[in-house]
């Protein structure tokens, strides 16, 4: 029996930021110079979003109340003024644990709904995440705040980047292959705005210029005949170069992003070579699901790959409306396609993300319109 995606739930924070609005922001903080503001305006321009999401309310508001703790506490100001504060990594991270859960519980519930799935029928956790750290972690805190059962095995894929989805899915494959009877909950949630931080690093601009907030889920199963997209295959393949161009490390004032101009010549270079050791001739999909990594990494794939500029549709709509939030990201594509009803029944749907490394994880999906037999 195969795998498959019965459903997708997907949550956004409530606080939405214009391109423009969090571009002028950044261009006008104190004491930056003329080479900075004009590459600040180049990168957020270039990006292709026009609205990001955020769980700092100060971002479209500097007025307003800095993000809520819990318990009538608030977390640390970003904003001062027209002044963009670095509080510390801890500070962050206290946002990170009392913000994350709810998200993740949002996406999942969605996804437990629109799969027809009650939360007694999960047999497995799978959380992702690389933008903050806690334990009991987000496995412990979903089984807690949806009621799902106390013996429900749990595995948490953590500073992965925004590959992860990928390897999610792959594990929550191997458990149904393992287990046929498994109902296996994968969800994604980046909190990537909390490690915002003022530079005139080029590398941090295009970091500022795109990453997002965003949390999603999938119920994955081998039980079931409800449409849905079949895990067929997955792939991963680590690039001959790029180690040093998309990395994420752990500094004193937030988590810190590497992502060099080189990135995306690096996937133009070497995405043909991933694809052609991955899909076979007789492979060749119907439709594409690439993560969003920034417009330069959809047009080095789609040129790569001699796409047609439709192919990639999905991708730059969800890049458009709400940036990228690293592993949530392709799981909102996959979404938009399985409610999609010009991708009819049968079709097959090769998904692409790129994380560190430089990796590429890739799956091969066949979506299942109709209720089989």
């Amino acid at each position: 029996m195969t795998a498959r995606i019965l459903s997708i739930g997907t949550a956004v924070p409530a606080t939405i930021v214009s391109q423009e609005r969090v571009r002028d922001f950044f261009a006008g903080q104190p004491g930056v110079d003329r080479l900075t503001q004009r590459l600040v305006h180049a990168a957020f321009d270039a990006a292709a979003i026009d609205r990001r999401h955020t769980v700092l309310t100060q971002l479209a508001d500097p007025a307003a109340t800095p993000a809520p703790l819990g318990g009538g506490a608030t977390g640390p100001s970003f904003v001062d003024g027209t002044a963009l504060l670095e509080p510390t990594t801890g500070a962050r991270n206290d946002l990170y644990t009392a913000l994350a859960p709810a998200l993740t519980a949002e996406a999942a519930r969605a996804a437990l709904r629109d799969a027809g799935v009650a939360a007694s029928e999960v047999t497995h956790v799978v959380t992702v995440s690389c933008t903050g750290f806690f334990a009991p972690g987000p496995d412990y805190r979903l089984v807690r705040d949806l009621d799902l059962p106390t013996t429900v095995e749990r595995y948490h894929l953590g500073f992965i980047g925004c590959a992860a989805a990928m390897p999610g899915l792959r594990l929550a494959a191997r458990l149904t292959d393992a287990q046929p009877d498994a109902v296996v909950l994968v969800a994604c949630t980046e909190l990537c705005t909390l490690h915002v931080c003022g530079s005139s690093d080029p590398q941090q601009i295009v970091a500022s210029s795109v990453f997002a907030d965003g949390a999603a889920a999938a119920v994955v199963t081998a039980r079931s005949d409800r449409p849905g997209l079949d895990l067929e295959r997955f792939a991963t393949a680590v690039t001959g170069e790029g180690e040093e161009d998309m990395v994420w490390t752990i500094g004193d004032h937030g988590f810190e992003m590497t992502l060099s101009a080189e990135v995306p010549r690096i996937v133009g270079r070497e995405i043909r070579g991933a694809v052609d050791a991955f899909l076979a001739a007789e492979d060749a999909p119907d439709a594409w699901a690439v993560h969003p990594g920034g417009r330069s990494v959809l047009d080095r794939v789609e040129a790569g790959l001699g796409l047609d500029a439709a192919a990639l549709a999905a991708s730059r709509a969800v890049l458009r409306d709400y940036g990228n939030m690293s592993s949530a990201t392709i799981l909102f594509i996959l979404q938009a396609m399985l409610h999609d009803d010009a991708i009819a029944d049968g079709s097959r749907i090769a998904g692409l993300a790129f994380g560190p490394g430089l990796t590429v994880e890739s799956a091969l999906m066949t979506k299942r319109a109709a209720v089989a037999g």
